[in-house]
């Protein structure tokens, strides 16, 4: 039974009111720290981590659906929850260099923290587990593909007739070239890829951008397209080899307009009209023709580069 003080007061009663407020304050303080789940997205990556006894799944179907039961839950309790995509191989590569026993529930906890601060990231909203796997790997690619561009850029090295920075220089043009590609598109819904072949992968950027009718408007660009779409770009500018650029518009009442351009010893050259409709009704992987799009106008490229002075 409750115990009363000298004053008469319930003392029971006052400590349970206080352990409740306790309780409640640390759920609500609970909310305000993050976390982070590290998903085995690939098939194959799932079957390396069962060379671990501590890693107690059997089957990625179920591991998957186990994945998005947690995530579901924490939503519930308002935690904010990011997913970072697990990678056996650079997790063992973590336990070697620090010295963690890698068959520890501890070290993959670790590991997943490590990805927080630098891996590939989403933030979870609710997407169903076999949505959130593609957003997730499309996000690995496009981080992977930007580290590459920004590492070419970083080590190109300087002009041997001026001294400039290359990659800095090419950045620069990019940026530029950018602005009068989404400003000669015209107005409507602009889906911009750049393709620049490597030794190493092939770096793909995708660009999305709206504009209007009023020229004191500027575009609508997501700031992070932007960023990896200009980097890829210069880097292709930076490497002076083959590449392309193509824009396929979308107005209202009007048919879709696609656009392109090649890049070639450090120019982005525009495709005449009958080059972009080869380009574009051509199998890259065979060479096969492929029928062309109805209610689409191939067009000629336009003018979107100034000549640099590196070669």
């Amino acid at each position: 039974m409750p115990r009363k003080n000298d004053t008469g007061t319930n003392t029971g009663t006052r400590t349970g009111t206080h352990r409740t407020r306790t309780t409640d304050r640390r759920r609500l303080l609970r909310r305000e720290v993050p976390g982070t789940v590290g998903l085995l997205a690939d098939a194959g990556d799932f079957a390396a981590m069962r060379g671990y006894r501590s890693f107690t799944f059997d089957d990625h179907q179920d591991y998957l659906h186990h994945v998005d039961g947690l995530l579901r839950s924490l939503a519930a309790q308002g935690i904010h929850t990011t997913v970072a995509l697990f990678d056996p191989e650079v997790y063992a590569e973590f336990c070697g260099e620090t010295g963690l026993d890698p068959d520890t529930v501890e070290a993959r906890a670790r590991f997943t923290a490590e990805l927080a601060g630098s891996g590939a990231l989403l933030p979870y909203s609710g997407q169903p587990i076999d949505e959130l796997v593609p957003l997730l790997v499309d996000e690995a690619v496009r981080q992977a593909t930007w580290e590459y561009a920004t590492g070419v850029l970083a080590e190109v090295g300087h002009c041997a007739d001026c001294g400039e920075d290359i990659g800095h220089a090419s950045f620069d043009r990019a940026t530029d070239a950018l602005k009068r590609l989404v400003a000669g598109a015209g107005p409507g819904h602009h889906h911009f890829v750049c393709s620049i072949p490597t030794e190493a992968q092939q770096l793909v950027a995708v660009l999305h951008a709206d504009t209007t009718d009023d020229p004191d408007a500027p575009p609508c660009v997501d700031a992070r397209e932007g960023l990896d779409f200009v980097t890829v770009l210069a880097a292709g500018l930076a490497l002076g080899g083959p590449g392309g650029l193509v824009v396929r518009t979308t107005g209202q009442g009007s048919r879709d307009r696609v656009h392109g351009w090649r890049l070639d010893r450090g120019r982005l050259t525009a495709l005449s009209a009958a080059a972009v409709f080869n380009a574009y009704c051509t199998d890259a992987d065979t060479g096969d023709p492929v029928a062309p799009e109805s209610g689409v106008e191939y067009c000629p490229g336009y003018e979107v580069d100034a000549p640099g002075p590196h070669h």
